[in-house]
């Protein structure tokens, strides 16, 4: 959680030195439940990220100097410069590149367990999860609809982590769904739901656990909903003036209380935090020393590798 908060604190000072040449967009004050759930998972899982999953990308273990690498645009990322932000991959750790159009990513991750599945390796008591987060902007689209239905009806074990922080970019939660908390609607699907305190660390790594834990056994799909706020703007374009003041006067910062829980039990959080900017001190240095791609040897895989095998360029 503190890795993913200081490592986009400083994405956000090199947005605004001109570094980022695409969007930044923070998952501040969701950590926690993001951090949760990629925490849970286990190798062979599969990990479908959304725009503020930093927190869950870092616990799979993505390395701060690719998703630095990404941002900045350069050659030595892995988009390879053909994409600044959040669409990044990384299969060896099952964690899928994002689509942008919310609510497509679900019935992404069922395709690939439906895939297992034909190949007979998606059956007994100890299954691979796929794990596919949304907020509660993505529950209101048809595709999200589709896709939870389509893992209801084949029974597969995916877990919905839904992060409803309160703000579908600036529609407020009256204004996108009339049910009393998003977590009913699992009942409608026909699949359990859980809900956990976004801002609660402890509470949001035990749901996590729980719900994992059942959809691995066999349970069939799980949906988890936690409730927390987006303590910034939908993008570091968007200076979020619309939120209601009342929202933010309520708001817990998940990292502030986890810290405070870890000093008590006597963390040193002062050197742990100094640690980890001294790892990203030195990853900024070489993401921002490595090249930018050059567009006259640089094809992005823009057209079929046989071209390439006959020294030809189309």
């Amino acid at each position: 959680m503190l890795r993913a908060r200081r490592l986009e604190d400083r994405l956000r000072s090199l947005y605004y030195r001109g570094e980022v040449a695409g969007g930044v967009y923070l998952g501040k004050g969701q950590e926690a439940f993001s951090a949760a759930h990629g925490l849970t998972l286990r190798d062979g899982d599969l990990f479908a990220p959304a725009i503020r999953d930093m927190g869950g990308r870092m616990a799979r273990g993505e390395s701060m100097l690719n998703a630095l690498r990404v941002h900045l645009g350069r050659a030595t990322g892995s988009m390879r410069g053909r994409d600044g932000n959040v669409h990044r991959s990384d299969f060896a750790k099952g964690i899928l590149p994002m689509i942008s159009h919310l609510g497509t990513m679900v019935a992404t991750v069922a395709g690939a367990l439906l895939a297992r599945r034909l190949r007979g390796d998606l059956s007994g008591t100890d299954l691979p999860v796929g794990l596919c987060s949304l907020g509660d902007g993505a529950m209101g689209t048809g595709a999200a609809h589709e896709g939870i239905n389509l893992v209801a009806v084949e029974r597969l074990p995916v877990v919905i982590m839904v992060a409803n922080n309160q703000l579908a970019y600036s529609t407020t939660n009256d204004r996108s769904f009339a049910c009393r908390d998003l977590v009913d609607r699992a009942l409608g699907y026909g699949i359990a739901g859980h809900s956990c305190n976004g801002e609660d660390p402890d509470d949001c790594l035990a749901t996590a656990q729980r719900a994992i834990a059942a959809a691995r056994a066999g349970e069939g799909p799980q949906m988890v909903v936690a409730r927390m706020l987006r303590l910034t703007g939908h993008g570091e374009h968007d200076d979020a003036t619309y939120t209601p003041p009342e929202l933010m006067a309520q708001a817990k910062d998940c990292v502030e209380v986890a810290c405070t829980r870890l000093q008590e039990s006597g963390v040193d959080i002062d050197a742990m935090t100094a640690e980890i900017d001294a790892a990203i001190d030195a990853a900024v240095e070489q993401a921002l020393g490595d090249p930018s791609p050059d567009p006259d040897h640089e094809d992005w895989c823009a057209y079929s590798e046989r071209w390439l095998d006959q020294g030809l360029r189309p």
